[in-house]
């Protein structure tokens, strides 16, 4: 048998396996608790280039460190991903020390170049990139990335999103195949600046999750603060084959901009797997910005197990009987003891800790804006909650 056919029938049998898994009783749960937190300063800088935009987190095992990718899209430095170190266990979170950096290289083993120098007729992995979510490959250690690409207008033009396969100096090694319904046409596909932000192992490695922040342009308008939406999140093997598409609601906007007509946006910005055993449970991150209002950011805990299939529906907004995932609000971010709720972009398991609780490590993104902070944040959270 041939090692992707064995891939496969694992692949299958775990999804498989998964549906007929009985819930865990949830008796006496314990509540997620707050281990602590760490500020990067802002503008700090390490190896010649300015750390900031973290809108990632990843924990390596080789390394026992944590991965960041950074969304300067080349204007501040090359396109980029950070390595650093801290501790995290049932007394805190310790300092923040950065340990690497390598700029993502296009095909020709040059940087992506800046916005304004983007060259429209060169090929879609050799143009200009806005990363979002960066995870270590299990099975490879390499850095499996994902950017939203955009949407031009002077002149017209799209460039596509994409997932890649890096090395863990940041040579490019491929692009993943992506479902039709997530490539950009005018009038049809992912919203711009609202594509591809989350990414999840799950099945030991055998399949990558991703998530779509904000519904699809034929999916229905985005959520507002009187009703939810929703966007799509995809399952596909490792090399590629889509499995599943699900529907995923989204929550309405958690309030009402000040002014009325204020800036206010909301979208899933990171996902993970909950066990790698049952590649149906997932975490979602949503994060939320309301003008005059601040920002609200909740994971949720996600089931896909009985949820319809979406692969081949052309529009959420009007498919009839569509199931999308279930899930339950894990955590609000509100609830903990942190100086300030910041722009929460990336959320990671960290190292296992005594009794039966799991490490929760989120990051914020501080858009390189002296107003913001690069934000650390870990929790706790017991096993029977998940």
């Amino acid at each position: 048998m041939s090692s992707t056919r064995r891939r496969a029938l694992v692949t299958a049998g775990l999804l498989s396996l998964s549906l007929l898994a009985a819930p865990a009783a949830t008796a006496a749960e314990r509540p997620v608790r707050f281990l602590g937190e760490q500020l990067v300063p802002n503008g700090l800088q390490f190896a010649g280039t300015t750390v900031g935009g973290l809108s990632s987190i990843d924990y390596d095992p080789r390394t026992g460190g944590y991965v960041f990718v950074c969304d300067d899209r080349s204007a501040i430095n090359p396109a980029r991903f950070y390595t650093a170190k801290f501790s995290v266990d049932g007394h805190g979170v310790g300092p923040v020390s950065f340990t690497g950096t390598h700029p993502l290289l296009r095909p020709d083993r040059t940087p992506y170049p800046p916005l304004e120098q983007n060259d429209p007729s060169a090929p879609q992995n050799e143009q200009t990139i806005d990363p979002e979510e960066l995870r270590v490959d299990p099975w490879t250690g390499h850095y499996v990335w994902s950017q939203e690409g955009d949407r031009l207008t002077d002149p017209p033009s799209l460039i596509q999103p994409s997932i890649r396969d890096a090395t863990r100096d940041g040579h490019y090694v491929r692009d993943l195949p992506l479902p039709s319904n997530e490539r950009m046409t005018p009038d049809a596909g992912p919203r711009r600046n609202y594509v591809l932000e989350g990414l999840a192992y799950t099945g030991f490695g055998t399949v990558l999750a991703s998530e779509v922040e904000a519904p699809l342009l034929q999916d229905g308008p985005p959520p507002t603060p009187a009703s939810g939406a929703l966007s799509r999140m995809t399952l596909q093997t490792r090399g590629g084959q889509v499995l599943a598409q699900y529907a995923y609601p989204q929550e309405k906007l958690f309030a009402t901009p000040v002014p009325a007509d204020g800036f206010a946006d909301t979208g899933v910005s990171s996902m993970l797997a909950v066990d790698q055993a049952d590649p149906t449970k997932f975490l979602m991150l949503e994060r939320s910005f309301v003008t005059g209002v601040g920002n609200k950011v909740r994971v949720f805990e996600v089931d896909t197990s009985g949820a319809t299939n979406v692969l081949h529906t052309p529009s959420l907004a009007d498919a009839k009987q569509v199931k999308p995932v279930k899930k339950k609000l894990l955590l609000d971010l509100s609830d903990l003891p942190v100086s300030t709720v910041d722009n929460v972009e990336g959320l990671t398991w960290g190292p296992p800790l005594p009794g039966g609780e799991r490490s929760l490590v989120f990051v914020s993104d501080n858009n390189f804006s002296a107003s913001q902070v690069t934000q650390l944040i870990a929790v706790a959270v017991p096993s029977e909650r998940l």
